[in-house]
């Protein structure tokens, strides 16, 4: 092997702005390569040229180490640098200019691998990957040996898998003193990740503070700014209308004409969400752009139209339109773009917590993504952007885009924590914690698939999921489907869901029979890189087999198997290892996402119950439609005709039988008795379900415990009114109430929430006796009650709070004590405003009694050792009120007086005496007396 020679930056960095900070960034790094574990914070606009000279710069210093070392030691091979960008092309395309200004061939000292491609060699001294690509080779080789730095490019996008990158890079770093780490981004919170690389782990600093930041000044020329609204909106319930994509069309035309006509040779880059988008308005260019070369710039367009659209028009060639995705915001460099058409628009990933569901939706865009895109047509000279939306709806754009992580769905990313040995994240510098909920569900999701244990370390099937490029439910699917269709089916089906595509109609079928036409005739772009998907994932299938697996125990679905391998033993017919081919999508779809198995809901409409208990729609016209068994692999929140009034919509699903949907669904299968308590008595049925889907349901009689559990959950979701307080009960619970109010422990708290929450404690019995059959009706809560009286402090009850009172009279009048506080606690003491109680607004205990009855009585009586006085509500011969008091002594030396003036010549036949001091109590009239 020959001696490596360093990259010629002086060459290289010719008219790159980054050039002139360099030396800046040299220093920084090389200082830290003396002290031990360097990093820095590269901040740059795009177009400055940071990607093409950091990571040669970053080699450079590598080499000069490694030959410092060579001196002691024998050499080894040469350090390698490797250089993370977000998308597969802006991979390709970093690596084949770093390649091309080197005045090397790629693959030799400056390479590049992405998903299922790769050109590197021995040699190789600069690598561009994808981050997925390292986080599998962290995960393969944590120490990442032979690397001598890693550059992470674009970190400002806040992508979910750069994110982790962070975190666990600095971990590495904070071990092995050696390992350069530079994060790079045109607009970064540099602060916030200066402090994350560097420190150790926690991110709080390893003695030496933050990383430096090394900041290089904007470039850009003068830009003009236009608007240009649509009259059709953006959006509807179905996503970006044809009206406003048509409008982005026409704008675009008429802008390149315009340009041209200044006498301005310029190309155009326009922006919109989606590869469907980017079709659309591509089509319509091209039957209305003559003379204009159009170009499509997406994630799924095949390597090559994707190279033509990021290279430099060549002299001769025709005006360019490109248009692009959100890929070239920021990670790419069109060259000779000076006009840009902007939508306004940006697909981002989001979680639905509600329905359980993920996916990509269409938003507007962040401010900061509309000047990165406006600053596109900037870079090389003078240009113009045009907005096809208001300045209005501009300032209404969210300041940032929301980052990756804390809106999509966390299951990979979970499963990567957990093979880390940082679960959750714990104890990594992430640059913002994973949220608690979906965290939660991704490890659910895992542990459910066998792919984490209890405690959420990666199992040895989490860890051989993780090595394959894909979601890790994909991933088991593959695996499991291979034995039960076979490896190239199960590929076929997995490619195809994995790239995201939209099947007409929903009808995976219909698109997997599309798939395979384009790749037999070759015409299709998207099927041929499907095709190659397929086969490298049958590789994969092939060579991890189930049989290999740490645990190859049979999962029968009958038996309700825990999480884990479904075995071909679980399927109705286990003879054939192979499926038929019409159930074959359905039973690896339905193994990747089995709470989405759903079954068609009666009815006139096409909505269908998921496994989850979530709703979903059919799109208006779907071949699908009346199929009863369905597996989902996408569905979306939605409104409009094609959610069918569930408020979601199918959008990739293939139809399934109720055998296949039984196994492959197999640990959501239960069957148990289903008791509840309606009307006052036990009913219950034999339910057999698949999730939330009921698959058969029989009218049987409870048992004991069965009804007494529907008894309690009845009483814990409607109160114990589903009983009834009958007097005798709710004079007893009034009583019980104020002697609680007033002596605290132990007399017992009797608010409903109290009393339910020690059901079994005090009315177990009663609810035996309701789950055999006893009417609710027949029970009365009095005796239950009675059980919870303390002892011995119970034989004080009737003294403390009496049924009745004894009045001068001689009868005995019921106290009327006051309602229960339901929330619980202890009643107002005796400090309260005697005048309140006399108004008859507070908890007193009330004797409502005919006024003679109490001629003479001048100490008002309390109950409860004292502590709480009688209110009196002071009756006329009729039973009508006349006086409320609770001191009767200020009542008969004061308004006595006047009511005796009102009443007599009402009420002759009784007596009011002038003095009802001496006056004998009385109930009878006059005469009777």
């Amino acid at each position: 092997m020959t001696d490596p020679q360093p990259f010629g930056l002086v060459r290289i960095g010719a008219g790159l702005t980054f050039a002139q900070a360099l030396g800046q960034l040299e220093a920084v790094l090389h200082d830290a390569v003396a002290g031990g574990g360097p990093a820095a914070v590269v901040q740059a606009p795009p177009g400055s040229g940071k990607t093409t000279l950091v990571p040669p710069l970053a080699a450079n210093l590598a080499l000069a180490s490694a030959r410092r070392a060579s001196a002691e030691h024998d050499a080894g091979p040469p350090p390698r640098v490797v250089v993370t960008q977000p998308r597969r092309v802006a991979v390709r395309a970093a690596a084949k200019r770093l390649a091309t200004l080197d005045g090397t061939r790629l693959g030799e000292r400056v390479g590049y691998t992405v998903r299922g491609e790769r050109h590197t060699g021995p040699e190789t001294l600069v690598e561009f990957v994808t981050p997925g690509v390292l986080l599998r080779r962290l995960l393969a080789d944590p120490g990442l040996d032979g690397v001598a730095a890693v550059v992470l490019d674009e970190v400002h996008e806040r992508g979910l898998e750069t994110d982790l990158l962070v975190g666990m890079l600095a971990e590495v770093r904070a071990l092995r003193g050696d390992l350069t780490l530079v994060a790079m981004s045109a607009t970064l919170d540099a602060a916030r990740f200066a402090a994350l690389l560097g420190g150790p782990a926690t991110g709080e600093g390893d003695g030496g503070g933050p990383a430096p930041v090394v900041d290089c000044p904007s470039a850009l020329h003068p830009l003009e700014v236009g608007w240009a609204a649509s009259r059709a909106p953006r959006l509807d319930e179905r996503g970006v209308t044809g009206a406003f994509l048509d409008h982005v069309a026409d704008v675009a035309l008429a802008e390149s004409t315009a340009e041209r006509a200044r006498g301005r040779d310029v190309d155009a880059l326009v922006f919109v969400p989606g590869a469907r988008e980017v079709y659309h308005v591509a089509g319509r260019l091209r039957a209305r752009a003559a003379g204009t070369e159009i170009l499509e710039l997406h994630g799924q367009a095949p390597p090559a139209e994707q190279d033509r659209a990021v290279s430099g028009r060549r002299p001769g060639d025709p005006p360019r339109i490109v248009v692009s995705t959100a890929l070239a915001e920021s990670s790419l460099t069109v060259p000779g773009v000076r006009l840009v058409v902007d939508s306004g628009l940006a697909r981002e990933p989001r979680r639905d917590a509600s329905r359980g569901m993920s996916g990509l939706v269409t938003v507007s865009c962040s401010r900061a993504s509309a000047e990165q895109r406006a600053g596109r047509a900037a870079r090389q000279g003078p240009g113009r952007v045009v907005r096809c939306y208001d300045e209005r709806a501009f300032a209404a754009f969210p300041a940032q885009s929301t980052p990756e992580i804390a809106s999509a769905d966390l299951t990979e990313a979970a499963l990567v924590l957990a093979c880390w040995g940082a679960p959750g994240g714990a104890g990594l510098a992430l640059p913002d914690a994973p949220p608690t909920a979906a965290l939660a569900d991704a490890v659910r999701t895992l542990a459910w698939i066998g792919a984490v244990d209890d405690a959420g370390r990666a199992t040895p099937l989490g860890r051989s999921l993780a090595r394959i490029p894909a979601d890790p439910r994909l991933a088991r699917a593959l695996l499991e489907g291979a034995a039960l269709v076979g490896p190239r089916a199960a590929a076929e089906t997995v490619a195809m869901v994995a790239r995201d595509l939209r099947p007409p109609g929903a009808d995976l079928e219909r698109l997997l029979a599309e798939l395979r036409r384009g790749a037999r005739s070759g015409r299709s772009p998207q099927a041929r890189a499907w095709a190659d998907d397929v086969r490298r994932f049958e590789r994969l299938a092939a060579a991890r087999t189930p049989d290999a697996w740490p645990d190859p125990t049979p999962r029968v679905a009958t038996s309700h198997p825990t999480p884990g391998q479904v075995s071909p033993d679980a399927w109705p017919d286990p003879t054939p290892r192979v499926a038929s081919a019409a159930d074959t999508v359905g039973i690896v779809v339905g193994l990747a996402f089995p709470a989405m198995v759903a079954r068609r809901v009666p009815g006139d409409r096409e909505q269908y119950l998921l496994a989850s208990g979530t709703r979903a729609g059919l799109p208006a016209g779907s071949p699908l439609a009346g199929r009863e068994w369905l597996a989902i692999a996408d569905a979306a929140r939605a409104a409009g005709r094609d959610a069918a009034g569930t408020g979601a919509v199918v959008r990739a699903a293939a139809p399934i039988s109720r055998e296949t949907a039984e196994a492959v669904a197999a640990h959501l299968l239960t069957d148990r008795v289903e008791a509840r308590f309606e009307s006052g008595k036990v009913v219950a049925r034999r339910e057999r379900r698949l999730g939330a889907i009921q698959l058969e349901s029989t009218p049987v009689r409870a048992g004991r415990g069965e009804g007494h559990a529907a008894v309690v959950r009845a009483l814990t979701a409607e109160g114990l009114g589903v009983i009834g307080w009958s007097d005798a009960a709710d004079g007893l619970r009034r009583r019980l109430a104020l002697v609680r109010g007033q002596l605290g422990d132990p007399w017992p708290d009797v608010a409903e929430p109290a009393l339910l929450a020690r059901l079994d404690e005090w009315l177990a019995p009663e609810i035996d006796a309701l789950a055999d059959g006893t009417p609710a009706r027949a029970v009365d809560l009095a005796d239950p009650l009675r059980r919870l009286l303390p002892w011995p402090d119970a034989a004080r009850f009737d003294e403390l709070v009496p049924e009745r009172l004894e009045v001068p009279s001689g009868s005995r009048v019921r106290i009327e004590y006051p309602p229960v506080e339901e929330r619980g606690g202890m009643w107002p003491r005796e400090g309260r405003d005697v005048a309140t109680r006399e108004e008859g607004n507070g908890p007193a205990p009330v004797v409502a009694v005919k006024l003679q009855e109490c001629f003479g009585w001048a100490e008002t009586p309390r109950l409860v050792d004292g502590r709480v006085p009688v209110l009196f509500h002071l009756l006329s011969p009729a039973g009508r009120p006349l006086a409320v008091t609770a001191d009767l002594a200020s009542f008969w030396s004061g308004p006595y007086a006047q009511v005796r003036a009102e009443m007599r010549g009402r009420y002759p036949k009784h007596p009011w005496p002038e003095d009802p001091w001496t006056a004998v109590a009385t109930a009878k009239t006059k005469r009777r007396m």
